[in-house]
This record gives C-alpha cells, sequence and structure tokens, in this order.
C-alpha cells in the first residue's frame, strides 16, 4: 500500500510542478508573424523579443486559465491529503484518505483536460487559419505531461486504497 502511496505522491508532485510552470509561461504556441518570430502563452505574448500582456478578455484564455489554475489547486490539495494519507488512522474507517486523494487527482486530471481541450480547439479553428506557420509548444505540451501524471498519481492512490480495502475485509474481527 505504501509504494503505491509513494508513487502516487511521485507523480502529484511531478504533474504539480508542471501545471504550474506551464500556466505561468508564454510558450504555449509559437507562429511567425511578419517575418518574425513570436510566442504566446495563456497570460501574455512576445513579438521580436519583446513581451506584451493580453489585455484583452478573450472567452477562450479565461477559460484556459481557470481550468488550469484549479487543477494546481485541486492537484496541490491531492498531495496535501496524500501525505495525510500516510498517517491514516485505523479509528477513520468510514473516511478513506487514499481514496480522497485519488478522487481529487482525477478531478485534477478533468481539469486540466478541460482547460487543454479548450484552448486545443480555439486555436486549430481560429488561430491556425490566421497564423500559417505555427505550432503547439513546449508549455502545452506540458501541460498534456501534466495531465497524465497528475492521472497516474490517482491510479496510484486508488490502487493504495484497494490494497488496503482487501487487507481490511480479509483480517477477521
Amino acid at each position: 500500500m505504501y509504494s503505491f502511496m509513494g508513487g502516487g505522491l511521485f507523480c502529484a508532485w511531478v504533474g504539480t510542478i508542471l501545471l504550474v510552470v506551464a500556466t505561468a509561461t508564454d510558450h504555449w504556441m509559437q507562429y511567425r508573424l511578419s517575418g518574425a518570430f513570436a510566442h504566446q502563452g495563456l497570460w501574455r505574448y512576445c513579438l521580436g523579443g519583446k513581451c506584451y500582456l493580453q489585455t484583452e478578455s478573450v472567452a477562450y484564455w479565461n477559460a484556459t486559465r481557470a481550468f488550469m489554475i484549479l487543477s494546481a489547486l485541486c492537484a496541490t490539495s491531492g498531495i496535501i491529503m496524500g501525505i495525510l494519507a500516510f498517517a491514516q488512522q485505523p479509528t477513520f474507517s468510514r473516511f478513506s484518505r487514499p481514496f480522497s486523494a485519488g478522487i481529487i487527482f482525477f478531478t485534477s486530471t478533468l481539469f486540466v483536460l478541460l482547460a487543454l481541450a479548450i484552448y486545443t480547439g480555439v486555436t486549430v479553428s481560429f488561430l491556425g487559419r490566421r497564423f500559417g506557420d505555427w505550432r503547439f509548444s513546449w508549455s502545452y505540451i506540458l501541460g498534456w505531461v501534466a495531465l497524465l501524471m497528475t492521472f497516474f498519481a490517482g491510479i496510484f492512490y486508488m490502487c493504495a486504497y484497494r490494497m488496503h480495502e482487501c487487507r481490511r475485509l480479509s483480517t477477521p474481527r
């Protein structure tokens, strides 16, 4: 049980760090504009070596930002619950901390999936036509890797919960 929780905690730490880095950096998309290379993130865009804040309130940017922040917050609370799972008290049989941590990580995975799906859909359908020579960049890819890490953290914690439940049910009363 503790090896699954340790694996889940490792995946959770890496996933949370990647979520924060992906959300904060400005390399979600790269493109060529008027012969110069440019890149943009969720908070600012850079043209010719100068970066500017994205002052427009565009719905898909706001939704992507909100879901990425919610995902990072869920992952952080999942880490806290995951650490507390190591100190599981046998008196709390109705409230399983590994199960709760797994659910929190699956929620974080759902939020980052929503954020990336919204960004991908709008970028491919709208911005992809606007900029001829464009591609997704490393911040966007870190978001997908973070999605996998938070998903596997949830899987590890669910496996730890199942192992704990199987042991609890098999012990004589």
